[in-house]
């Protein structure tokens, strides 16, 4: 077969772009510039996030594994209404609670198997955040109201609302408590600088044009008061809005133009719209991204996740119950685009499949002798069956025109199970060959989805030796000992399947 480059292979590639409402071919840079919106850290990583970023690093591995260079960035929002409040509720300072709810969202990413992603952190970008905004003011996009803070005026921006295909009159929903403000020029616009409940701190420093915030990043006065964290620049003491964070970061690391935006359909308005007004402007560059890409919505049992319904589910309540690699092939079978809805049930089907998965390996390991020596009578190595290879030619077909097509999972899933269904009949029949082939295959591809390689586990030493002698015990008849050390290893939290070539010991799950 004739190999194709790197640039024909990335054509093939289609991502529904949310803005156009078609499928965009994946953009040609290299590398790919990928932003998804990161997490507001105030509470414990839930569903909805994990919804989210492991939709997105699924995404990324498939890309990595096609040979295509991403530079994936994501923000963390460490300053906001929210963290604020909580902090409050906790008589702590809210940088503290930010940090311990950052540490908490980083733990679980790695227990999720995410990686491969730049951080910004809010606070970090105060500078890049305060020269937006100035931009944006002698552009004249911003205005200041007394004793409030900057908004932006979204009369200045005639296309405000073409994502989420929305009117600047239908605006009214796109405020926040920060932007709440009876002095507004239109309802919908939005904060980019406040400044803090307690006006006296902002006598005298307003426009103080001696502040070094934009000379050589040099450190800028910080503190807190009542609770609220307060910068000191040229614009007065105050804290950044939501929406300014996202741009300042990603136009100081990709630029004003870059090729992806991702993050929940939730966003799409008013952040993602937000975003959009303010790079634009800012820039005078059009569009911000090429190509916009939103997850689904998380259900659990049909109805929105919230903790007044009491069906508050984080990532540790979940993985309490299941293996963390359930959770990533569950949010993988509903593609991403689609509503995600959790449900107990398919959870533990979920988890069924999984271990159906890992069984079909530890055979094909079994097969193959050289990574478990537990089976015997195996076949010699020889060529692959000539049907063997069709089937897993178009498996291979069928999964890259799934995940080329819009990153379609349940179709690429489907694709590998229809090849464990068509092989698992006919397993015993295998050469060490064919069942190497397909046991890597199957493990490669797996991998995109549960974010680690599935290995056969070891089996230790002492349950090694039981299983011989087990084995030993049977092919004499002696079946009496063959139970009591049958019931030994079980006990030991194995489990001892007989199979047409010899025993299968796995770890009970």
């Amino acid at each position: 077969m004739q190999k194709t480059n790197s640039i024909h292979k990335r054509c093939g590639v289609k991502i529904y772009d949310s803005l156009s409402g078609i499928k965009q071919n994946l953009p040609n840079n290299r590398p790919i510039r990928l932003f998804v919106c990161g997490p507001t850290v105030y509470d414990f990583p839930h569903l909805g996030h994990a919804r989210t970023y492991i939709a997105f690093d699924t995404i990324a591995r498939y890309l990595r594994s096609q040979k295509i260079k991403i530079s994936y960035l994501q923000n963390i929002t460490d300053v906001d209404d929210k963290i604020i409040e909580r902090a409050k509720e906790q008589s702590i300072s809210p940088i503290e609670l930010a940090s311990q709810f950052e540490r908490e969202y980083h733990t679980f990413e790695k227990i999720l198997h995410i990686k491969g992603i730049k951080y910004a952190k809010a606070t970090k970008h105060i500078p890049q955040i305060i020269k937006q905004i100035q931009t944006l003011i002698k552009k004249g996009h911003a205005y200041k109201i007394d004793d409030d803070g900057y908004y932006f005026d979204i009369s200045t921006f005639p296309e405000y609302g073409r994502l989420s295909k929305r009117t600047i009159l239908q605006a009214e929903d796109a405020t926040s408590r920060i932007d709440e403000s009876i002095n507004k020029r239109n309802r919908g616009d939005f904060v980019l600088w406040k400044f803090p409940a307690d006006k006296s701190l902002t006598q005298g420093c307003i426009r103080d044009e001696n502040i070094p915030e934009l000379k050589n990043n040099k450190k800028i006065a910080f503190k807190i008061v009542l609770g609220e964290p307060l910068w000191r620049v040229s614009l007065g003491w105050g804290r950044p809005g939501w929406h300014i964070e996202d741009t300042a970061i990603t136009e100081h690391y990709f630029g004003p133009q870059y090729d992806i935006h991702g993050g929940g359909v939730d966003l799409k308005f008013p952040h993602h719209e937000a975003e959009i007004t303010q790079q634009e402007s800012a820039s005078g560059k059009k569009p911000m991204v090429k190509i916009w890409m939103h997850a689904g919505f998380l259900l659990i049992n049909g109805k929105k996740m919230s903790k007044s319904l009491k069906n508050f589910i984080t990532i540790n309540d979940f993985i309490e119950k299941y293996p963390p690699e359930t959770l990533r092939l569950l949010i993988n079978q509903s593609h991403y685009r689609s509503p995600f809805n959790y449900m107990e049930l398919s959870a533990d089907q979920a988890n069924n499949t999984l271990k159906k998965i890992q069984k079909i390996l530890a055979i094909l390991s079994i097969i193959n002798p050289r990574t478990q020596s537990l089976g015997e009578g195996v076949k010699q190595k020889g060529p692959i069956n000539v049907e063997i290879k069709k089937s897993l030619d178009l498996a291979e077909l069928n999964f890259k025109e799934a995940m080329d097509d819009d990153f379609n999972t349940p179709k690429a899933l489907a694709s590998i199970f229809e090849l464990i269904n068509t092989m698992e009949p006919k397993i015993w029949k295998l050469n060490k060959n064919e069942a190497v082939t397909i046991k890597k295959f199957l493990v490669k591809k797996m991998e995109i989805f549960l974010g680690i390689a599935l290995k056969t586990p070891k089996i230790p030493l002492n349950i090694a030796k039981l299983a011989r002698e087990r084995e030993l015990c049977r092919t004499h008849k002696q079946f009496t000992q063959s139970d009591l050390l049958r019931n030994k290893i079980e006990g030991l939290g194995y489990i001892v399947e007989d199979m047409p070539i010899g025993q299968l010991v796995t770890k009970k799950v």
